[in-house]
């Protein structure tokens, strides 16, 4: 069964690059605009990896990451933060809320692929 990934970003043009990149490496994609958009997505079913923008409208990368590890079938989801953010200050406020990686825009498809695999274990 292919694994499912939630992606979290306010670029409609970036969601559909990430989707693309792991589409074609065999993942189910389940896109969200926002963090709030992203936690209404969030009903219960698996999700084996989130991907989430730092800055976006309604709520931020850093408080979903805080908000999903609330959430008793996702506090153990690993979260990857993608983001145009390279400061350490927001590096480690966004590792204390619990998120696992950082990949700095504009990103590579094959190494945010590497991230990935690194994440989802099979």
């Amino acid at each position: 069964m292919a694994k499912t990934i939630l992606i979290v970003d306010d670029s409609a043009s970036l969601r559909q690059v990430v989707s693309i990149a792991l589409k074609s490496a065999g993942y189910e994609v389940i896109e969200a605009s926002d963090g709030k958009d992203a936690l209404g997505k969030l009903t219960g079913q698996k999700v084996h990896l989130i991907i989430s923008d730092v800055n976006m409208p309604n709520m931020d990368g850093i408080t979903l990451v805080k908000e999903v590890k609330k959430l008793p079938n996702y506090k153990f989801t690993p979260i990857i933060m993608l983001t145009t953010e390279s400061q350490e200050g927001k590096k480690q406020e966004g590792q204390a809320a619990g998120a696992k990686a950082w990949v700095v825009k504009p990103f590579q498809p094959a190494q945010m692929l590497a991230a990935v695999s690194k994440l989802v274990l099979p």
